[in-house]
């Protein structure tokens, strides 16, 4: 059966995984009366609830004759580096662009890479169906991006389609009947290259997705370069450098049919395959017959660019809400995620009972976090923290950047241009973006992003969009002023009151609602002022046998302010943590006791 391996790439939200759902519908991948979940694709509960693509994922239709194999990849910056491997396993690729957005950094990051390794990609304008939609613009918008980031004729010649993922229809003119997705896929067809490659040389291909599977083991996918293999057959896994890293056999060969892995006996160059029964080899490595010395040529994984402190929760509250709290089951979990995740990095912290958690931003930070208080853990997490290096050449200290795009009406854009500033964004573009909007490109440091959205969502009125994408390091370029404000601190345990509550109300802005459990060094709110202020949230009104005029209901209070665990490890300074239970996310400073506190003021060691 002829293959074709296409990639399908776009920003984040602009309907790849829609798209792929479609898709497989239409091909026959699923039975008449198959119950499918919306955006089956996205199979983890956090990239449904979120709405994004966290992990690539392989599957694959038949039209025709020929297997399509269709891998569908994250949008978001933080996990680039695992698109720029997928590219290395598909001749063709599906860009995708919402046709009112049109193309945002990450399209820029993805498709810049597609067009270095020689792919000619098929623009794909989706979501047609939209009021505000701009096919046109969007088209002459794709042509210059191409021009800008050095495409070659071929690859300006690019043939288009018009789509709506939701609706299930794709057409060459933007007035076509609307029918299907067969236009899609007889253009694929046509425009894809099948995969030209060496069949009866030895057997070699590359790690390019890694899992772990509670049956498995480890499950590595990747497209068969040369050769084929056979289930049992013996081979060694070597590293760039050619040194072996592990002998074994391909215990069990899976190849991707709809949404399912299915074991199958032999594969061949062109396919893309998940092997299992390795248990060292890991990504970019090259798993090969043993006759083979060398290692094929593979694209490394990311260095991280931030660092986290993972502890345990020693608050007063720890053990309670959680069945996993131990530094062993933190630490156990946390090697664990290494074996599935190759952007993660874990390291003892110089600190008992923590550990040095480096990731490449914090969203991916943020998505292990939050995966690992679904399982029942109760951590306490520091302040992210960049990770500098040295230039080898000038000796100078580095730091990570990332490019910034931001879509804003046209009042905030003096707001933005200001607090982007203060933190160190050099702006390299402002231009008008239709419908009374700016939008804006900054390079900036990725320290001075950290606890940013937050501010930048409420100086905008919530309308404004930022997309950002790693730039690469540059010389350090000084302190940014961080947080302002100082923090209401409890100075009592207890629940608080209403009563209590309705009087701290003028002292700054609250997160906590009456009948809450608070702590003494618990961080109770933002004080109105720069400096920290102790408070006793838990008083309740003196009773005397005189009958007050007043009630306690008649206390309003304003709602608090509830963040999410991503706004509460961006908030927090560099001697507060953030307390993340199964059931709550509680901010509370480092040393609980306030002596202890004003020890280390004192000493200048928040540490």
């Amino acid at each position: 059966m002829d293959i074709r391996n296409i990639a399908i790439i776009a920003h984040v939200d602009h309907g790849k995984t829609t798209l792929v759902d479609e898709l497989l519908k239409q091909s026959g991948a699923f039975h008449e009366h198959q119950q499918v979940a919306e955006r089956a694709m996205d199979s983890n509960d956090l990239e449904k609830e979120r709405g994004i693509t966290i992990l690539a994922k392989c599957t694959s239709v038949v039209w025709k004759d020929t297997r399509i194999n269709i891998i569908d990849t994250p949008g978001h910056a933080d996990f680039g580096g695992e698109v720029e491997r997928i590219l290395s396993m598909v001749d063709g690729a599906i860009v995708l662009v919402d046709s009112a957005e049109g193309a945002l950094p990450q399209t820029k990051f993805v498709v810049g890479k597609a067009l270095a390794r020689g792919l000619r990609p098929i623009v794909v304008v989706n979501k047609i169906d939209r009021g505000d939609a701009r096919p046109d613009e969007v088209h002459e918008e794709i042509f210059d991006l191409f021009a800008s980031l050095g495409a070659d004729e071929k690859q300006l010649d690019f043939p288009m389609l018009y789509a709506s993922g939701r609706q299930g229809w794709a057409d060459e003119e933007l007035d076509g009947p609307r029918k299907d997705l067969s236009p899609m896929f007889d253009l694929v067809l046509r425009h894809v290259p099948a995969p030209n490659l060496d069949k009866d040389k030895p057997f070699a291909m590359v790690a390019t997705i890694l899992e772990a599977d509670n049956f498995l083991g480890r499950v590595l996918t990747g497209r068969v370069e040369q050769g084929r293999a056979k289930v049992n057959m013996p081979v060694r896994v070597l590293r760039e450098d050619g040194t072996v890293v592990e002998t074994g056999r391909l215990t069990k060969l899976l190849s991707f049919r709809g949404l399912e892995r299915v074991p199958v006996d032999e594969v061949e160059a062109g396919d893309i395959v998940a092997v299992a029964g390795l248990s060292d080899a890991t990504i970019p490595e090259t798993i090969a017959a043993p006759e083979v010395t060398e290692a094929l040529k593979a694209i490394p994984v990311d260095p991280p660019t931030l660092s986290m402190t993972f502890r345990l929760n020693d608050g007063p509250l720890g053990g309670r809400e959680g069945k996993k709290v131990t530094s062993r089951q933190i630490r156990d979990r946390l090697f664990k995620e290494t074996e599935g995740n190759v952007a993660i990095r874990v390291s003892e912290s110089p600190e008992s009972e923590a550990f040095e958690v480096a990731g490449r931003g914090e969203l991916q930070l943020g998505v292990l976090i939050e995966t690992m208080r679904r399982e029942g853990f109760e951590l306490t997490i520091g302040r992210p923290r960049v990770l500098f290096q040295t230039n080898a050449e000038t000796g100078e200290r580095e730091e990570p950047f990332e490019e910034v795009l931001i879509d804003v009406d046209e009042p905030y854009s003096g707001v933005v241009v200001e607090k982007m500033s203060l933190r160190k964004g050099q702006m390299q573009d402002m231009r008008p973006s239709g419908g009374d909007k700016v939008r804006l490109t900054f390079l900036i440091p990725s320290r001075g992003l950290i606890g940013y959205h937050g501010e930048f969502l409420t100086d905008t009125r919530g309308t404004g969009i930022m997309n950002r994408l790693f730039a690469g390091y540059q010389p350090y370029v000084g302190t940014i002023e961080g947080r302002r404000n100082g923090s209401l601190i409890s100075s009592e345990d207890g629940a608080t009151t209403q009563y209590s509550l309705f009087s701290l109300q003028d002292r700054g802005t609250l997160f906590v609602t009456a009948g809450e459990k608070v702590y003494v060094g618990m961080i109770i709110g933002e004080h109105s002022r720069e400096n920290d202020l102790e408070v006793n949230s838990v008083r309740e009104k003196k009773l005397t046998n005189i009958r007050a005029a007043g009630k306690d209901e008649a206390l309003l209070l304003i709602p608090p302010r509830k963040m999410s665990l991503e706004q509460a490890i961006a908030y927090v300074e560099d001697d507060e943590l953030v307390e993340v239970t199964p059931s709550a996310v509680r901010l509370r400073k480092r040393y609980l006791d306030p002596h202890e506190r004003k020890k280390r003021e004192r000493s200048g060691n928040q540490d």
